[in-house]
């Protein structure tokens, strides 16, 4: 028998405590877990991207990726209209060595790199293009943006 003063472990108050309680901690998880799973990360330091002759290393603090294929045609117009206003990084998946153009750094990957960058972005057509931002000095670069389709005229 409970004490007198004292109510039972099973009452509506002890009961409805408990449940918002789980909820709160349930809506917190689901929360961090859609915040942090939204926008991917990548280390750019770490990834291998090849400039024409060299191994790319990120300086700028925004860079606007663009994922293409050179053998699907000219893309230039289209990156040239992006790069008016930001520097950006444009990853050939057919690998064809080209001289950087202004704000446009052409990269090339190898396949592995290529297939992590694809798969890491959720990226399901070409061309596709989204901005990243610097999070740290060791290279660590945040997706900022949707992936979107670039349209090519």
């Amino acid at each position: 028998m409970a004490a007198p003063g004292r109510k039972s472990p099973f009452s509506f108050t002890y009961v409805f405590a408990s449940f918002f309680g789980a909820a709160m901690i349930a809506g917190a998880f689901a929360w961090y877990n859609y915040k942090f799973s939204q926008y991917k990360f990548i280390n750019l330091k770490e990834t291998i991207l090849y400039t024409q002759s060299h191994i790319f290393k990120p300086v700028d603090e925004r860079y606007l990726v663009v994922v293409y294929s050179s053998h699907m045609g000219p893309i230039d117009k289209a990156l040239k209209r992006l790069a008016a206003r930001q520097k950006v990084l444009a990853i050939d998946c057919y690998q064809t060595r080209r001289e950087p153009q202004g704000n446009v750094i052409y990269l090339r990957a190898g396949t592995n790199t290529l297939l992590k960058i694809i798969h890491r972005f959720h990226i399901q057509q070409v061309p596709s293009y989204f901005m990243l931002k610097k999070q740290n000095d060791k290279g660590l670069y945040k997706q900022e943006s949707k992936v979107y389709l670039l349209e090519v005229q």
